[in-house]
């Protein structure tokens, strides 16, 4: 009679098989995310030089209004103001929403722009916080800045869509910077298929360690800090690689807080952004899908990878961990408010595959991972799983994840040409292998930190640090 295996071994081997089946699922998703970038890269037109595009779209490109939700920015907002004043696109206005900041930043807007008090002469159909004051200025006639009690981005954003007249509205981080023709690019799928596109984001890079003059990064360079340069390889893995094969496949399931272009009726229509979720760019996004598929709608969600937006990341411990703890909260918000269009047909594989991924990647992924870095080594130091296998799955996850970081900064560099010095292309290498050893292993355990204040209810922002760009 054969003895059955003691119960400690059957654990240790069932979470063995649930950990390694759920990580190269997560790498085997990647692959085939990456294969599809590649392929929508390489059937691309060339991109076009900024007049060329300028000469080709500008009789066609529809007005826009940019929103700018600005809390505690008095070190960005100025020149973030200016690179936006300075686009080239040919009616566009500003909406610059001060959501109750307790610093300087109105301040830093009247002097910068000689803002002037007058009447607020509109009022969003959308409920809001009160509104404080209303200011124009006499040197940009088209620049709005919009005072009001403090009650988050959300409900920022929705006070200045009060504001918005245009068909189209983009969204933008105060603390970003377009590029000059971010916007002409941004536009071109609403100018080709004006019907169908509903929103369309574009791509956001790292502008720590780039020189910026008169709201323009002049210079472009690397962080000089090893955490931003860690961000900056997630940065390229999730914009080149994820959200352009997503787009491809009708599954964006988020256009950046950062930079994003919506229609304006279609957001009025589902209730403007909500102020329920600390990740209000990616529920806006899940629930234009739900709204279409549920209205019969024949739409299009979609993704440009040239218009570039800079935007500062963290640089210390402590920050970085509150943003990765509030976009966690934010991903399962989402999730669990639209959990049901995971099985329902008509949802189709928005629901299947685009919420799925959310599933796979913020929901399970972290526990199970987490769970792996504690017991796995401890099952092998009990002697319960032998070497070759331990080492097995070491070998095969960092293998997987230097192969895909490193693909995507390819395909990156592929695209844009953005890394000017053929040595900072090595320091992005070495960046995206020293990613898988240590920094990984951390943002899992922030995750699992923003799954427990999930699940307590915490509904708090989380202390953030500006700073002013760095001078080209």
């Amino acid at each position: 009679m054969i003895a059955e295996p003691p119960f400690f071994d059957i654990l240790a081997y069932t979470i063995a098989i649930l950990v390694i089946v759920v990580s190269m699922t997560q790498n085997l998703l990647y692959v085939v995310l990456l294969l599809i970038a590649v392929g929508v890269m390489s059937g691309r037109p060339q991109v076009r030089q900024s007049r060329a595009l300028w000469n080709g779209v500008v009789d066609a490109a529809p007005p826009v209004s940019i929103i700018v939700p600005a809390y505690n920015e008095a070190a960005t907002i100025a020149d973030s103001l200016r690179s936006l004043l300075a686009l080239e696109y040919p009616d566009f206005r500003v909406v610059v929403v001060n959501d109750g900041s307790s610093d300087r930043t109105l301040e830093v807007l009247i002097d910068a722009f000689a803002l002037e008090p007058t009447a607020i002469d509109r009022v969003s159909p959308l409920a809001h916080a009160p509104l404080r004051g209303l200011y124009r200025s006499p040197r940009h006639a088209n620049l709005v800045v919009l005072d009001k009690a403090n009650s988050g981005k959300a409900d920022a954003l929705n006070a200045g869509l009060g504001q918005v007249t245009t068909e189209l509205f983009c969204a933008v981080d105060a603390d970003s910077l377009l590029e000059a023709d971010g916007l002409l690019r941004v536009v071109q799928p609403f100018i080709e298929d004006p019907e169908r596109v509903v929103a369309v984001g574009g791509t956001v890079r790292v502008a720590n360690g780039c020189g910026v003059r008169a709201g323009r990064v002049r210079s472009v360079a690397l962080p000089k800090k090893l955490l931003p340069m860690l961000q900056t390889i997630e940065y390229l893995r999730a914009f080149m690689m994820a959200r352009l094969a997503w787009g491809r496949l009708g599954c964006l399931m988020i256009v950046s807080g950062a930079f994003g272009l919506f229609r304006r009726d279609v957001v009025i229509e589902l209730g403007g952004y909500s102020t329920k979720t600390v990740g209000e760019d990616l529920e806006l996004v899940i629930r234009l899908h739900r709204h279409a598929r549920d209205t019969g709608r024949d739409y299009r969600i979609d993704f440009v990878p040239e218009p570039v937006c800079w935007t500062q990341v963290p640089e210390s411990l402590g920050v970085l961990a509150r943003q990765r703890q509030r976009w966690q909260r934010g991903a399962l918000e989402s999730f669990f408010t639209h959990k049901d269009m995971l099985v329902k047909r008509r949802y189709g594989r928005v629901g299947r595959l685009g919420l799925g991924h959310i599933l796979l990647l913020d929901v399970v992924t972290p526990i199970i991972e987490v769970i792996g870095y504690i017991l796995l080594p401890f099952f092998w130091l009990a002697g319960t799983i032998n070497t070759e296998f331990f080492l097995a799955y070491l070998a095969l996850t960092f293998a997987f994840g230097v192969f895909i970081s490193v693909a995507s900064l390819i395909l990156e560099e592929f695209e844009r040409r953005r890394v000017p010095r053929a040595v900072d292309l090595v320091r992005l290498t070495i960046a995206a292998v020293i990613e898988n050893f240590g920094y990984r292993q951390l943002a899992n355990l922030w995750r699992i930190q923003g799954h427990w204040q999930y699940w307590r209810g915490a509904a708090h922002w989380g202390k953030q640090t500006r700073k002013e760009f760095a001078s080209a």
